[in-house]
């Protein structure tokens, strides 16, 4: 009977296969019919059944016909419609693979092969289909083994009354893991879709910036600077006293024009960064310290640092970002940039001794400033960690207050190659790094 399929209808009524009566399945007390009951399939409440008028295909690696027409018998009995294949040696079942199937039953022993090694092909193969394991002795060992390998369950062939609730709740429990996998990809892909839509909107915000920069500095610029020139030419031809007091008046207001323009040149592409993120962070404390009059202190592992493209910017605008919350919402006299490079990270630490950012402010709805570093620093592969600074000794890092620290990291590729060290020597530990303070 090896390779023959074999239809459910052949178990019906008094066909019984020629099966002794001693061996046939009952039907238990108060049993109407074929459809079964979902208390008596073992599965959970709530869980899905696979449903009784499909078919169940059945891949049957069996070497004894007798044994596996008890099997459909009992299948059959529980109203389950069973198309079945009986094999019995490995080139058989290999072959039998390449068809479409909804449940393996397997043997243990069989001749120049056993239920692992099958089990161990169908997993190699990469294949996700249910496998029961069925012998007429196995140990507890061996049912062990199986299920760490992947088989869904194991019986006796004395007790397979527990076949059908078996197959059922194998088969559902496969189809469930199936839907969760399909799940997780659909959800990896649209992860991997949104972070290449927040790299393409951070690339192009930077692109329109600069743009506009440009023709901040083009247009605006060359408009003062010309205007400037008039302005001047009125206050050397001016006798009166009351017009060369208008023109310097008017000349004072250009300068802050001028002023207002270079800043927000800078602030929309800082020219700065050509010079590298060490300088331009160190620039950015400096016009941090002289707004708001709080210390500012910078320090930096490298000298200069060759990175990735975007990295610098991300870097930059992670700072900016965290130095316009300070100065809005810190009340700190007191902030620290510290910049590593080192293992194969970038690492750019902010901390304050301010009032300290809460969990509620981490949680408010608006909060788009704090989730807006995230999606950034996701960009370049990096992430932010934002945290009350409570480790000082009296509360902060700097002992006032609670402060808050905000640390960017983001790997880079080739760490030696991305900085010239600033000292003679490279130490392994991070704690012996010498840091150069520019303030």
């Amino acid at each position: 009977m090896s390779g023959d399929s074999i239809p459910a209808s052949a178990h019906h009524g008094a066909g019984n296969g020629g099966l002794p009566a001693s061996r046939l399945p009952g039907r238990p007390a108060g049993h109407t019919g074929g459809s079964g009951g979902g208390s008596a399939s073992g599965l959970r409440v709530g869980q899905r059944v696979p449903a009784r008028g499909r078919v169940c295909r059945v891949l049957h690696l069996e070497d004894s016909p007798l044994d596996h027409e008890l099997a459909l018998a009992y299948l059959d009995r529980a109203g389950l419609r069973v198309q079945s294949r009986r094999v019995e040696t490995r080139d058989e079942f290999t072959r039998a693979l390449g068809e479409p199937w909804d449940v393996v039953l397997s043997d243990y022993h069989l001749p120049g092969f056993s239920g692992l090694e099958a089990l161990a092909l169908l997993r190699q193969r990469g294949m996700e289909l249910p496998f029961i394991l069925v012998s007429g002795l196995i140990g507890e060992d061996t049912a062990v083994e199986a299920m760490r390998n992947g088989a869904n369950d194991y019986l006796l062939k004395n007790n397979l009354a527990r076949l059908a609730p078996a197959v059922e709740h194998a088969m559902a429990a496969t189809e469930a893991q199936r839907a969760r996998a399909e799940a997780d990809r659909q959800l990896a892909a649209s992860r991997q879709r949104l972070s290449e839509l927040a790299q393409h909107l951070q690339t192009s915000v930077e692109a329109e910036r600069h743009a506009i920069a440009r023709e901040i500095h083009d247009d605006v610029g060359g408009s003062l600077t010309a205007l400037r020139f008039e302005l001047d030419w009125v206050r050397r031809h001016a006798a009166e006293p009351a017009v060369q007091q208008r023109v310097a008046s008017a000349l004072e207001l250009l300068t802050h024009a001028t002023q207002a323009s270079q800043r927000i040149m800078q602030n929309l592409r800082p020219a700065i960064l050509e010079q590298g993120l060490v300088a331009a962070l160190q620039w950015m404390a400096q016009g941090f310290e002289k707004r708001t009059g709080a210390r500012c202190t910078f320090r930096s592992s490298h000298e200069r640092m060759t990175l990735p493209p975007l990295v610098p910017v991300v870097a930059y605008r992670t700072a900016q970002e965290a130095l316009t919350n300070v100065s809005k919402h810190a009340g700190a006299s007191r902030v620290s940039m510290d910049l590593s490079l080192g293992r194969g990270v970038l690492s750019l630490e902010i901390s304050d001794n301010g009032r300290g950012i809460s969990q509620t402010d981490l949680a408010k709805s608006n909060s788009f400033g704090i989730r807006g570093l995230h999606e950034r620093a996701s960009t370049v592969g990096g992430w932010v960690e934002v945290s009350r600074g409570d480790e000082g000794p009296h509360g902060g890092p700097y002992g006032i207050g609670r402060g808050t620290t905000l640390i960017l990291s983001v790997p880079v590729q080739s760490p030696e190659d991305a900085g010239t060290w600033s000292g003679r020597s490279r130490p392994d530990d991070a704690e012996e790094e010498v840091w150069s303070t520019r303030y």
